[in-house]
């Protein structure tokens, strides 16, 4: 037999006036509940009222006859829906209210037990397993939307102005999509389901050092309570904690294997994993929301083999938007780098020497990785006419922007060449000397002609 120890706590917070949550903590029926109204003070109150009423009525009508199924659950919260939407049509007053609602609830499975669970709306169910906290529930709200989107972080999503915005509630239409699935029960596990005035105020760190620091679990319920008005009290507060204190082993199915099925949304997608000797505690929907609830380790140590289905959505889910961002980024940048490369090989020009002639090329000197320089056009100019200062230049490779450059540039050269060519010739004057002469007194005579200066 599967036993429960249970703590609860609920509070109107610092802030309301009025309490518009509502929860079940019902021990007998191993069934437990937490709905938050919305549609003003009298709407909401009478919303979350109305819906855990309904199903706890249901269960108990149930359980007169036969044991709680997944199935069930499911078709009880549809009809919660139900009563309320009548009940607004009834009274117009109460148009528009609404309420968020989560349930836990031991459910009987072919030839297994295990813990069903229900959730429309952003009230949660959290799981605390070998000290570690992981939300079960995925929230129906706008920011949480946004977030799986990736187009906001989980600490914007926290101080999002629009954080108590619902995508999905009882009450609002005459059709509700409800998330369903199932969970073994495993003694140890401590699971928390609170409203949205419980989280919107406390991390997930300090919810899960105060239920590892608490063992009692009215206790913790209460210290989750205290903490949040502590640290605002914006909303109505509410808590109810569920131990798994005891499991006779009825999850067996056969040859001593126990199975956890895992269903997800009105597509009821079911995976199932078996490990012989241990529980196996997983929880898997189309969006891979619960990946961290795995199967536990075998007794003799080996990790358990990953269900192929469970690889296959665990695998799609690393496929977000991110993901395809920075991958569509990358192949931009690539494509810009291999069309830099291709222009720079292709567009540019040198000249250079093709043997002993001066050569116009297509492509930069040397090449560039896999694109070679093409020949353009061969000039006229040989290796011999081109300038001394000019010939190194050309040698390495002159480069210019465009085909027309190259070629003023090699009729550049042609007008030195040919400047050079037509310059006329100055004749050189040999040097002359003139003597002077003088006369035996001293005196000088006059300047004798002068004279070639011949070599001897």
């Amino acid at each position: 037999m599967t036993r429960f120890a249970i703590g609860s706590a609920i509070d109107e917070g610092r802030v309301r006036q009025g309490q518009e949550d509502f929860l079940l903590a019902d021990r007998e029926l191993a069934l437990f509940a937490v709905a938050d109204g919305m549609g003003g003070h009298r709407g909401g109150e009478i919303a979350s009222h109305l819906a855990v009423e309904t199903l706890d009525r249901l269960a108990k009508e149930r359980l007169d006859d036969e044991p709680l199924t997944s199935e069930w659950l499911a078709r009880a919260v549809q009809q919660a829906n139900d009563a309320l939407v009548a009940r607004a049509a009834d009274d117009s007053s109460l148009k528009g209210m609404g309420t968020t609602l989560c349930a836990l609830a031991l459910v009987q499975g072919d030839g297994y037990k295990a813990l069903g669970v229900v959730n429309v709306g952003d009230s949660r169910l959290y799981l605390l397993k070998d000290g570690e906290l992981e939300q079960i529930t995925e929230d129906h709200s706008l920011v949480a939307t946004l977030e799986r989107q990736g187009r906001l972080t989980r600490a914007e999503a926290a101080v999002h102005p629009q954080r108590n915005i619902v995508t999905r509630a009882l009450g609002i239409d005459s059709k509700v999509m409800v998330d369903s699935w199932e969970i073994a029960p495993v003694v140890g596990d401590r699971y928390l389901l609170c409203s949205d005035g419980l989280f919107n105020e406390l991390d997930d760190n300090r919810i899960a050092a105060t239920l590892r620091r608490l063992a009692d679990p009215d206790d913790a319920a209460r210290e989750l309570v205290r903490l949040a008005n502590e640290a605002g009290g914006r909303d109505n507060i509410t808590c109810v904690v569920v131990d798994v204190a005891e499991d006779s082993g009825e999850t067996i199915v056969s040859d001593g294997d126990r199975i956890l099925s895992a269903v997800h949304g009105p597509d009821r997608v079911l995976a199932e994993v078996r490990e012989s000797g241990e529980h196996v505690a997983l929880a898997l929907d189309d969006t891979a929301q619960r990946k961290r609830l795995f199967a536990r380790k075998r007794k003799d140590g080996k990790e358990a083999v990953e269900d192929p289905e469970i690889a296959r959505v665990r695998h799609r889910s690393l496929m977000t938007w991110r993901v395809m961002v920075f991958g569509m980024v990358f192949v931009l940048i690539i494509a810009a780098a291999i069309g830099t490369i291709i222009y720079t090989g292709t567009n540019t020009y040198y000249v250079g020497f093709d043997g002993e002639t001066v050569a116009i090329f297509q492509g930069k000197p040397g090449g560039v990785l896999w694109i070679e320089p093409q020949l353009e056009e061969r000039t006229g100019l040989t290796r011999g006419e081109v300038p001394e200062g000019l010939v190194s230049e050309i040698e390495a490779g002159k480069e210019q922007p465009d085909l027309a450059s190259a070629q003023r540039y090699v009729a550049n050269i042609e007008d030195q060449i040919e400047a050079r060519g037509s310059a006329p010739i100055t004749p050189t004057v040999p040097p002359t000397t003139t003597t002077t002469r003088l006369a035996p007194d001293g005196q000088p005579t006059e300047p004798s002609a002068p004279t070639e200066n011949t070599p001897t």
